[in-house]
């Protein structure tokens, strides 16, 4: 079976607003195979945005074992993610889990990944997935030149990864957390 690549998946925050968008496309070796694939949720009483890059039902099934994490931990989002990636490192069934996930409130952006990374970003901006490295250069350049707006930011960045890297499209979802 071919390897599944797909997603662009970029958060910026700036005076108190959290974005996250993401791409829509999914393609299986040298097609794409979809165009409008939903890879961004709000989770948590719609107070958290996660965006999962990799296998789509290990993302998913990542993401509610998160939400499930914040209701045992009141929607304490480090704390929540830090047991899921030590469950996600320690547990061999998840071992096998192939995604990366963001997640963001107001506050906090998180990438977690099954080796147990937690990082943080020292500049709120944090992108993953096949044109993540695009979007997130994209956004730094665009965060630190200009005033532009975090949705503004995402959207022009998603745009410029999607003209670079042939597993990302213009169909995005973005999503917003204001203060």
């Amino acid at each position: 079976m071919e390897r599944i690549k797909s997603t662009t998946i970029l958060a910026v925050r700036r005076e108190g607003i959290t974005v996250m968008g993401g791409d829509g496309q999914v393609t299986l070796g040298s097609s794409v195979i979809k165009h409008t694939a939903r890879k961004i949720r709000r989770i948590y009483k719609d107070s958290i945005l996660v965006g999962f890059a990799g296998s789509a039902a290990d993302g998913l099934a990542l993401m509610e074992r998160l939400e499930g994490k914040l209701e045992e931990f009141r929607g304490n989002l480090l704390k929540a993610c830090v047991e899921l990636a030590k469950d996600w490192r320690m547990d061999r069934s998840l071992r096998r889990l192939e995604a990366l996930l963001l997640v963001a409130d107001r506050e906090r952006m998180l990438l977690l990944s099954g080796n147990g990374d937690i990082i943080e970003p020292e500049e709120p901006i944090l992108a993953i997935g096949s044109g993540g490295d695009y979007a997130r250069a994209a956004a730094l350049a665009l965060y630190r030149n200009t005033y532009l707006s975090a949705e503004e930011i995402v959207r022009e960045s998603l745009k410029i990864a999607g003209e670079i890297c042939i597993y990302t499209n213009e169909n995005f979802v973005i999503e917003k957390l204001e203060a």
